[in-house]
């Protein structure tokens, strides 16, 4: 077991009162980059290993939904799609590099933050909160934000981080020169504190945007020392896994995963021993933002959510990276405590979508939703009851391609035509493509009702610009 640092310590998360909050109640937005749900995993599988005491902590003071997925498995499409509340396959919103304000139903639309800040909320925020989605500065009463972190000296740390346009850093890792207190993240959740500290005569909507775990992944020398090489285990991997799948995807990891590179060097334990010190590093933040929060007169009054915008593989389907419409890059962290209606210990196993946020905190904090604008579904009935029956809301689309995951299966159409059909309770690491299997014949049929076909996918928005899948 990994000995937790002193400092790491989960900060106390107190179980909520069930008496009736003080309304409106406040909204406290946290976003961490790139995280992938081995936290969520079971013991004898990651969760032992991920030294993340306070997201952990968070989850169990109110409802951790285990399955929730991204709207799209790259930062702008999925960050449009949370503060906009319009999914890509309207807004045509697939790829990062793309101008979001080429889309006319973006254009029109009104971020999360200027709806509450119309509703008279006060609205601050820092660090990466949208990325390519052009939320109009008078939606803030305070924004935070400064250049990414200096290079350490003699880069790449890791000895090759040269990713395959030539391009240094892109796949980089190591110890950090900087004290971390002059880290950027360590300087969001500051403000996010301070922002905390004040004295509000209105309701507030806070959000704080955490950069790490996307890479590359400096972190100062102590993160490192809580994963020893030794207990770093390498996922399951099959050498053959990407010979059923779409030649769409294929090409796409033979594009951009780093993974070849990697094991070619014998690095894999060095590269997940660095993304974990990252999520460490990204939790003593969370933590501090929520220890700031525990630490105000506002506690008892303030909705607390946090999500990543999706997930990262290292090393399954033989991919180093996101972008694809798999389990690793879909699967996405989503927690929501709520004074007066959740209690500590709830989990939900239903299938919900992180586009379900937008249209969750405007009914609970009794904010009008902008009309026709929401492609989401309030998660207010699961916060009352997390077991409820629901449908499943897990669609992602990433380069008009699109994915449906339900409690059994995967199913991905690629604009291609290509299908891939997966029983993930029998297969849970997605190695076989049973598009073809006539035993499914009923299941697949169903799920290509439930997806939009292509015929109502919105074309891509405007001209992609430089590179993406950053």
């Amino acid at each position: 077991m990994v000995i937790v640092s002193p400092l790491l310590v989960p900060h106390p998360i107190q179980a909520q009162s069930q008496s009736e909050p003080s309304a409106p109640p406040n909204v406290l937005f946290l976003i961490v980059d790139d995280l992938n749900t081995w936290l969520l995993e079971d013991a004898d599988r990651y969760s032992g290993r991920v030294v993340a005491p306070n997201i952990k902590g968070l989850a169990e003071s109110g409802v951790n939904f285990v399955s929730a997925y991204t709207a799209s498995p790259v930062c702008t499409p999925s960050r449009t799609a949370v503060l906009s509340g319009i999914a890509p396959w309207r807004s045509g919103i697939y790829n990062n590099g793309y101008p979001t304000d080429a889309s006319l139903v973006i254009r029109d639309s009104i971020s999360l933050p200027g709806l509450f800040r119309q509703a008279g909320y006060y609205t601050a925020g820092s660090g990466k909160v949208s990325h390519g989605y052009k939320i109009p500065k008078s939606d803030w009463d305070d924004f935070f934000n400064q250049f990414k972190d200096p290079k350490p000296p003699n880069v790449p740390l890791n000895g090759w981080a040269a990713d395959k346009t030539g391009r240094v850093l892109t796949a980089d890792w190591g110890p950090y020169h900087l004290p971390k207190e002059e880290i950027n993240d360590w300087k969001f959740a500051d403000f996010a504190i301070e922002q905390l500290q004040k004295e509000h005569t209105q309701p507030f909507f806070i959000t704080c945007g955490i950069f790490r775990p996307h890479n590359p992944w400096y972190v100062p020398q102590e993160y490192l020392d809580l994963y020893p090489l030794d207990e770093i285990v390498i996922p399951e991997i099959l050498e053959s896994d990407l010979e059923d799948v779409a030649p769409k995807a294929q090409r796409l990891v033979q594009r951009m995963s780093f993974l070849p590179e990697i094991r070619e060097r014998g690095l894999h334990k060095e590269g997940i021993q660095a993304y974990l010190a990252a999520t460490t590093f990204a939790d003593e933040q969370i933590g501090r933002v929520l220890d700031g929060l525990e630490a105000s007169p506002y506690r008892d009054n303030t909705i607390v959510v946090l999500w990543s915008d999706h997930g990262w593989h290292l090393g399954e389907k033989l991919h180093w990276k996101k972008a694809t419409l798999w389990e690793e890059s879909t699967h996405s962290l989503l927690m929501i405590r709520v004074p007066g209606l959740t209690s500590a210990g709830q989990v939900s196993e239903q299938f919900v979508s992180l586009l379900d946020i937008y249209p969750t905190l405007t009914e609970l904090a009794g904010v009008e939703p902008p009309e026709g604008q929401l492609d989401g579904t309030s998660l207010v009935p699961l916060l009352r009851n997390p077991a409820e029956p629901t449908p499943s809301r897990a669609i992602s689309a990433f380069d008009s391609d699109i994915s449906i995951r339900t409690e059994r299966y995967r199913y991905i159409r690629y604009s291609t035509g290509f299908e891939e059909f997966y029983d993930c309770v029998r297969d849970p690491y997605e190695w076989t493509n049973q598009i073809d299997n006539p035993e499914y014949k009923e299941a697949i049929e169903e799920l290509r009702k439930r997806v939009p076909s292509p015929s109502e996918m919105a074309p891509e928005a405007g001209k992609k610009k430089g590179r993406s899948q950053t």
